[in-house]
């Protein structure tokens, strides 16, 4: 995915929503113009991976009878900061359908082949290297058994003690858009890396810049996170705003519960999923978590349930395990914010 263009810190616009949706995002179902497009399309990507035999018809279908039926849960699109009720028209976007991004990445690969251009860096590249030295961080961390509920902030390590531990690591870039973070994470000492994207124009560039900077090492796949037909897992998953596109499409909130149980299947247990958002502070994120673990319990406890099923009942899929704390933060009615926000869950 690539990057989003920051309003100023001081921009009094930056400040209207605390979990920053960004105005550029919620766009409705407006046709945007050739630049706007463009530049929304190196701000985001939706693309992924879902492991299970139901067919889409029928995991759609379960997916709405969970939210229809669990009115204890709030739906994942209806968590805010700062009000009650949230804004339909804002909980939809063109950002939202894959076929917005097929375009756009139609556009980048031939702005690529003609001018050699790779796009914008997802969130920019302050973010991306933050999440990268965090990330790595972490992962040691994790490594040499340092496991707790708030892990350290990133250190600087050699990269010849870095390797033993992050070479074993399987990545999973889930909406990898044009690969650029795992070129980086590459470069720093991760090795089993995997990038995914439903939009085969981005899984095309993504491969042409990996071969034209001597990446051979990374495997680009397309595949979408809804309906995956990956059959392994992975130690280490990446979202860097897949599951933001995801709420923006009209059915967002059985989509993003479809993501959870998704992404719980490729995450191998003990594994961390890393993600980053500019439409969710921390809170939020782990407040969803929290829905989608006593989602599962519920399940657990049903009679005829399978014994994979019964052991959620003491160990829900995730918990929270650390969150970035050095992304620059602003103030909006009474509440602290960022317009970024990096969070890690530990798969148990």
């Amino acid at each position: 995915m690539a990057g989003l263009k920051f309003l100023p810190e001081d921009s009094s616009e930056a400040n209207q929503h605390l979990s920053a949706p960004l105005q550029q995002l919620q766009t409705g179902r407006e046709v945007a113009s050739d630049d706007d497009r463009s530049v929304a399309a190196d701000s985001w990507s939706i693309k992924s991976d879902y492991g299970s035999t139901l067919d889409d018809e029928q995991r759609h279908a379960d997916a709405a009878e969970s939210l229809s039926s669990a009115a204890n849960f709030r739906p994942a699109s209806d968590y805010s900061s700062d009000k009650d009720e949230p804004d339909a028209d804002a909980m939809t976007s063109m950002l939202g359908l894959q076929s917005y991004w097929d375009a756009a990445y139609l556009d980048e690969l031939a702005n690529f082949r003609e001018h050699g251009h790779v796009g914008e860096i997802w969130f920019g590249t302050d973010v991306m290297e933050t999440v990268i030295s965090w990330t790595k961080s972490l992962c040691i961390d994790v490594s040499q058994g340092h496991i707790t509920n708030h892990v350290g902030e990133a250190k600087s390590q050699p990269v010849e003690q870095d390797d033993k531990y992050l070479s074993s690591w399987s990545v999973l870039d889930i909406g990898t858009g044009n690969g650029l973070l795992l070129q980086e994470l590459s470069k720093h000492g991760f090795s089993d890396l995997t990038g995914t994207d439903y939009s085969e124009g981005a899984i095309d560039l993504a491969r042409s810049l990996a071969d034209r900077d001597g990446f051979s090492n990374i495997k680009f796949l397309v595949d979408d996170i809804l309906e995956t037909k990956l059959d392994r897992q992975f130690q280490l998953v990446m979202d860097k705003g897949t599951l933001d596109a995801i709420g923006l499409h009209p059915d967002g909130p059985i989509k993003r519960m479809m993501y959870w149980d998704s992404v719980s299947k490729l995450l191998a247990p003990n594994g961390i999923l890393v993600i980053t958002s500019c439409n969710h502070t921390k809170d939020e994120l782990m407040q969803e978590v929290e829905n989608f673990n006593q989602r599962n319990i519920a399940i657990s406890q049903e009679p005829n349930t399978n014994k994979d099923q019964e052991t959620q009942k003491d160990h829900p899929p995730f918990r929270y395990l650390n969150h970035v704390r050095t992304y620059p933060t602003f103030m909006f009615g009474g509440s602290v914010g960022s317009r970024v926000a990096t969070v890690a869950f530990l798969r148990n």
